[in-house]
C-alpha cells in the first residue's frame, strides 16, 4: 500500500497547482469503473457528501474490492486514488494502515470545507464497510 502511495505522491509533485490538482483529479476521476446502478442504493450512499455519491465492497478470497461512483468529477477523482490504494488487498491491512498520501500532496488544504468533509465522509463509509467484513473469530 505504501509503494502505491508514494507514487501517487510523486505524481503529486509535478503538479504545480491547484487547477493542475483538479486536472490530476478530474483525470483519474475519468477512469473509475463506472458502478452497477443496482448498488447505488440507501445503504451504500456516502452520507455528509455534498454530491450524490455510492460506496459497494465486495469481498472475495479474502480481499476486498470496492467500487464507487458519484455525480461529481472531483469526487470521482478523490474516490479513485483511495480505491487505487486500498483495492484487492486484505481488509485488516487496510484498517492498520493510514492513508498518509490525502495529506502529503495537499488534497484536504486544497478542498473546500464541504468537500473535505464529504471526503472524510466517504474514508469513514470505506472504514465500515471494510469491517463488516473482517471475519470475526
Amino acid at each position: 500500500m505504501d509503494d502505491i502511495q508514494n507514487e501517487i505522491i510523486a505524481e503529486c509533485s509535478a503538479l504545480k497547482d491547484r487547477i493542475e490538482m483538479y486536472e490530476y483529479l478530474l483525470t483519474w476521476g475519468d477512469k473509475l469503473a463506472p458502478m452497477d446502478e443496482r448498488y447505488k442504493i440507501e445503504r451504500h450512499s456516502v452520507a455528509g457528501c455534498q454530491s450524490s455519491t455510492w460506496i459497494w465492497i465486495e469481498y472475495h478470497n479474502g480481499l476486498i474490492h470496492c467500487y464507487a461512483d458519484s455525480d461529481t468529477r472531483i469526487t470521482k477523482g478523490m474516490i479513485a486514488l483511495i480505491l487505487r490504494v486500498i483495492n484487492d488487498r486484505d481488509p485488516r491491512a487496510i484498517l492498520q494502515n493510514d492513508l498518509f498520501f490525502i495529506d502529503r500532496i495537499g488534497l484536504r488544504s486544497n478542498l473546500s470545507p464541504a468537500r473535505s468533509h464529504g471526503l472524510n465522509s466517504v474514508l469513514r463509509l470505506i472504514r465500515d464497510q471494510i469491517e463488516e467484513h473482517i471475519p470475526h473469530h
